[in-house]
């Protein structure tokens, strides 16, 4: 059970009764007329039992609520009356009195089946002077509301509320000028099928001018959603307009002429209306309840002048997109002087600011509900003043600071939520003083900086609550004993309390009224009974001991519903017969402690369990045939000893979605998974399986959408049938010995192609099965829980894998992790591989991988963690955009031809790209034989002449004599020739 404040189901004008001093209701519409058992036998009393009996011959009555329809006088029969002076049959009361749709207090009631069915016979019409007919709570199902009933000229009250008729409502009701009251509703709220019940048209509504209640909630009124408003503004007699979840879609923001003079009660809750509030509706000075939760409604409180709502009692925005500020709302509101309001619901909505120290002036004030918003700052201390306060809710906000004191003079408060907010300070025994009321209260503090300062064996509180969730607050290190007053205690949540002490003995006397107990995240320790008794009455029994340090044997809890005692201490094996000890089991997780043995047969036997985890133990044996398990959906043996191969009959399991069998000794084939249809989550990794990967994983498992096979000797290549399965976005085949290339189709995977959406889940909303996977990610095992999936992974590291990076890759664009490191493959990076936005990590070292960086890696903004180290790559490092961070020459390091930042090599030519261009790279080979042709004949031509010089001495004799020659006749020419001209030159320049 978790404790959560929500509004209580009210059947119509409850809320005005209640809300009426004493407990008599004047109000002229339930008002009854002097009806009375009538003694007559005339002959208008033996037409109108004729027709009464054939009317029951239509009827399924399977309590026999109709048994006392017998003898002469109708006018005794149980649900009929008769007019006190006439005689007539006036009244037939048929509602089911038994059949209890709404729950109380959380818990469900006692239901019979004692709803009528069948159809309605025309004899009806021969009670010609009915004028009050209520079939309401039955079950007339796959039957339409008769037209004969807008024949019933005198009828003033028609109730025929949730009793299952469809089709559409017959217009002919117009015809019933003189009713008062009328209840149509459809649903109950809680339904889990909507009903199939429609209008077409609502103008016959106005007909009805005297009508004072009219309630169609959970019937169709699309069809009539822009005209709707038009029909009941033409009823100047009503005084209640129930409308709830009726798909109107429509709000007109302006009405000409309003003629509800007279109005008390609107509900149009849940109709998404998306649009703003209308203004009109807050100038009827008469309304007492507004109801316009669950609509989408985008306004501001801020906006609305409420002056002239003095007589709102009941105001329900909750589910909104409202936002403004309380204090305008008071402000506006205290402007009547006397403010009458007594409900106020704006929980789940965009409203901010403090709680205002104003809310003192709603002095008639019993339920506040504004949890879920962004309210910030400390609680007023003024809320002590509100005296009337019964229920208070202001958890999942901003609130921090302290809990005022003057809390605890609430005397009238039953529900007291303070959970998931930022408080600090301590809560003493003054919190609680006056607090005598009090059954359900709950706190916890996001920043787990409150502390709860009590006597720890002395304190005796004034209240007996039924429901008690405190966490991340600091209540320990002892066990609080003031829990030993709680004699009627219901559920008990003591999570994150800071708690290192062991159990006390009296506890567990408490133990069989407890529906709900969690004790998640302590450090409670020693032994715990070996068997555990919980409330055998409770609609679901919940005891989570998960995360604390228990030892010793398992205990058995014969009554439970979900039982979690994982990342314990406890150690030995999983008893023989908790298959036939705990019949009541839908979800088991017992991971993380130091269990021992096999798995016991009778664990299949379970008849109700819909998830069970042994992960993380030391489990050995053989996995266990299942049998009965028809609603199990996930299976977790993962990380334990187990062997053998998986059994066939686990695919008999119809809902099986999950099946983790990672980090044992598994082996053999994968045919045993071949009926496993629904499989969506299959884990096999760190296993002894061999052989080929099954080709028919991508036709018999439509649905998977992770697979991760790393760490077995799976062989041969990758099968292309893979690429059929449309939800994968985990496939994870790393660290086996796969060979040929990576299928190109690879890159039709639609799970990686489009955003997946996610619903993150609440402080303090633990799942009963927490999902958890780990995958070689950033260069390290990482584990994800919760998020599976967001994650998007592509691993074949580790492999044989040939050939070249498909190119089609670059069109996972929710691609998070590729990872194709230490196999063979050849050829360049793909070009396009820029086009990967979301990719985080990119790993292709250890391969053969030749050229350029590519460009278009610059833009990938969101990669933080890049191995190329150890190919053949060439040319300049990118330096701009996200390769700025990703300077780590380990990145890099292996590839000779790499340089620029930050490897140490510099790069001769750079060019304007950061890189070496194509016709440059192409040059170098040409380049490169040119020079070493020329260094070859520079050699040659050398040796030829100089060499020859050496060898040969008649030939150097020669060769000196000639260049002595050669010198000798330069030195005449010059001395004949040129020395005389320098002489004449010197002389014209002197």
């Amino acid at each position: 059970m978790i404790l959560l404040a929500s509004k209580r189901s009210l059947y119509p004008s409850a809320l005005l009764r209640n809300s009426l001093e004493g407990s008599a209701c004047s109000h002229p519409i339930y008002g009854q007329q002097d009806y009375s058992w009538c003694n007559f036998s005339k002959s208008w009393s033996e037409i109108e039992k004729k027709a009464l009996l054939k009317f029951k011959e239509d009827l399924t009555d399977p309590s026999d609520r109709l048994s006392s329809w017998i003898g002469e006088d109708c006018c005794k029969w149980s649900g009929v009356g008769c007019n006190k002076k006439t005689g007539r049959v006036t009244k037939l009361d048929l509602r089911n009195p038994y059949d209890q749709i709404f729950f109380q207090d959380f818990s469900p009631l006692p239901t019979f089946d004692s709803r009528l069915g069948g159809k309605l016979n025309p004899s009806l019409l021969e009670l010609k002077y009915l004028d009050y007919l209520d079939l309401s709570l039955n079950n007339f199902e796959n039957n339409s509301i008769p037209k004969l009933i807008g024949s019933l000229k005198k009828l003033t009250y028609l109730n025929l509320s949730l009793s299952s008729f469809v089709g559409l409502i017959p217009p002919h009701l117009g015809n019933l000028s003189n009713l008062r009251f009328l209840d149509l509703q459809a649903s109950s709220g809680f339904d889990y099928y909507p009903p199939n019940i429609w209008v077409s048209d609502l103008n016959w509504i106005s007909k009805i001018s005297s009508l004072k209640y009219l309630n169609l909630g959970y019937v169709n009124l699309s069809l009539a959603s822009t005209s709707w408003l038009q029909a009941v503004n033409k009823l100047p007699s009503l005084e209640e307009l129930h409308f709830p979840s009726c798909d109107l879609k429509t709000f007109p923001l302006s009405l000409p002429v309003v003629n509800f003079s007279s109005i008390l009660v609107v509900n149009l809750e849940q109709n998404n209306f998306g649009s703003s509030m209308p203004r009109w509706l807050f100038n009827m000075s008469t309304l007492v309840s507004l109801n316009l939760g669950y609509n989408g409604i985008s306004d501001s409180l801020n906006d609305i002048d409420w002056r002239h709502l003095c007589n709102l009692r009941a105001l329900d925005l909750s589910v909104n997109k409202i936002n403004g500020e309380l204090n305008r709302f008071v402000d506006s509101l205290s402007k009547c002087g006397n403010i009458a309001l007594e409900t106020l619901y704006l929980y789940s909505n965009n409203v901010g600011g403090q709680l205002p120290e104003s809310l003192r002036h709603l002095k008639h004030l019993r339920s506040l509900l504004v949890s879920n918003n962004s309210f910030s700052g400390s609680l007023p201390a003024s809320i002590g003043n509100l005296s009337c306060l019964e229920e208070l809710d202001v958890s999942t906000n901003n609130l921090n600071g302290f809990v005022p004191e003057s809390i605890g003079q609430l005397s009238k408060l039953v529900r007291l939520f303070l959970g998931s907010n930022y408080w600090g300070g301590v809560l003493s025994e003054t919190h609680f003083l006056r607090l005598k009321a009090l059954k359900y209260f709950t706190i916890s503090s996001e920043n787990q900086s409150l502390e709860f300062d009590v006597r720890p064996k002395k304190w005796v509180p004034p209240f007996s609550l039924k429901a008690i969730s405190i966490s991340k607050c600091r209540i320990g290190p002892e066990f609080p004993a003031w829990l030993q007053t709680q004699k009627e205690l219901e559920s008990l949540i003591l999570a994150a309390a800071a708690i290192s002490d062991e159990i006390p003995d009296w506890f567990w006397q408490l133990s069989p009224q407890l529906g709900y107990l969690d004790l998640y995240n302590n450090k409670l320790r020693g032994k715990l009974p070996r068997s555990l008794k919980f409330a055998p009455d409770a609609y679901r029994v919940v005891v989570d001991l998960s995360s604390n340090q228990f030892e010793g044997l398992l205990p058995l809890c014969s009554n439970v519903n979900i039982l979690s005692l994982r990342k314990n201490l406890f150690s030995g094996p999983i008893p023989k017969d908790i298959g036939l000890q705990l019949q009541m089991l839908e979800s088991l997780d017992l991971s993380e402690n130091s269990l021992n043995g096999s798995i016991p047969s009778s664990i299949s036997r379970l008849d109700n369990l819909q998830i069970i985890s042994l992960s993380n133990n030391q489990l050995t044996g053989k996995i266990p045939q299942w049998e009965s398990s028809e609603f199990l959906w996930a299976i977790d043996l993962s990380n334990n000893n187990l062997s053998g191969s998986i059994p066939s009959s686990i695919c008999s399991l119809p809902w099986l979605y999950t099946l983790k069998l990672s980090g044992n000794n598994l082996s053999g084939e994968l045919s045993s998974l071949q009926n496993c249809q629904n499989l969506s989550e299959l884990s096999l990794a760190n296993n002894q399986f061999s052989g080929d990967i099954p080709r028919w994983m991508g036709e018999v498992l439509p649905f998977l959408s992770i697979l991760s096979l790393r760490g077995n000797m799976f062989s041969g290549k990758i099968p292309e049938n893979l690429c059929d399965l449309v939800d994968l976005h985990i496939l994870d085949l790393g660290r086996n010995n796969l060979s040929g290339q990576i299928p190109p189709c690879l890159g039709n995977l639609r799970g990686l192609r489009n955003l997946a959406s996610y619903t993150p889940f609440k402080p303090g909303n633990r799942p009963v099965y927490l999902d958890e996977m780990e995958f070689y990610v950033k260069g390290r095992i990482l584990k994800f829980t919760l998020i599976l999936d967001l994650v998007n992974i592509i691993d074949l590291s580790r492999n044989n894998l040939q050939g070249e990076i498909p190119k089609g890759i670059a069109s996972l664009s929710t691609l998070g992790t590729l990872n194709l490191s230490r196999n063979q493959l050849t050829g360049k990076i793909p070009e396009n591989i820029g086009s990967l936005q979301q990719l985080e990590t990119l790993d292709l070292s250890c391969n053969h991988l030749s050229g350029p960086i590519p460009a278009s890696m610059s833009s990938m903004t969101s990669l933080n963690h890049l191995n190329l180290s150890y190919n053949d790559l060439s040319g300049q490092i990118p330096s701009v955009n996200q390769f700025q961070t990703l300077n780590d020459p380990s990145i890099y390091e292996g590839n000779g031809k790499l340089c620029g930042p930050p490897l140490r090599t510099n790069c001769s030519t750079p060019t304007s790209d950061n890189h070496p261009t194509k016709d440059q790279d192409d040059d170098t080979p040409a380049m490169l034989w040119f020079y070493i042709a020329m260094a070859v004949g520079f050699i040659v031509g050398f040796w030829a002449v100089c060499g020859t010089l050496i060898i040969k001495k008649s030939w150097r004799h020669a060769y000196f004599r000639f260049v002595d020659e050669m010198i000798d006749r330069i030195y005449v020419s010059y001395a004949v020739n040129v020395a005389p001209l320098l002489k004449k030159l010197r002389g014209k320049r002197n």
